[in-house]
C-alpha cells in the first residue's frame, strides 16, 4: 500500500472516529430528553471536543455529519423549546395560593 492510500485511510479513519464521537453525544442528548428523571438525574459529563489538525471532511461523509449537524440543531431547539415551557410552568406555580402564610403587605385605611 502506498503512503498516499494509508494517508487518506488515515484521514478517513479520524474523521470517521470524530463522528462517531459527535453522534454518540447527540444520541446521549435526545436520550436525556426522552427520560426527564434520567436527565435529571445524571446530567452529561463528557462534552464532545472537536478533534484538531484532521483537515477537511470528505466528501463522502458529509452526507452523515449533515444528519448529525440537523439533529443537533433539533435537540438545540427541543433543550429551548423545554426551558421556555419550565419558565412559564415556573410562573403559573408561583401564583397559586398554597393555603400557608402568605407574605404580602396588608394595608388598612382607618381614615374613612
Amino acid at each position: 500500500m502506498s503512503t498516499a492510500t494509508s494517508n487518506a485511510i488515515d484521514w478517513r479513519a479520524a474523521w470517521t472516529a470524530a463522528l462517531d464521537d459527535l453522534e454518540m453525544d447527540v444520541l446521549a442528548v435526545e436520550t436525556m430528553l426522552a427520560d426527564e428523571r434520567r436527565m435529571a438525574e445524571t446530567p452529561p459529563s463528557n462534552l464532545w471536543r472537536p478533534p484538531t489538525e484532521l483537515g477537511a471532511l470528505p466528501l463522502d461523509l458529509k452526507p452523515r455529519a449533515d444528519g448529525i449537524l440537523t439533529r443537533q440543531l433539533a435537540v438545540a431547539e427541543e433543550i429551548a423549546r423545554r426551558l421556555t415551557a419550565n419558565r412559564q410552568q415556573m410562573a403559573v406555580t408561583s401564583r397559586i395560593e398554597t393555603g400557608e402564610a402568605v407574605k404580602r403587605p396588608v394595608y388598612l385605611d382607618c381614615a374613612m
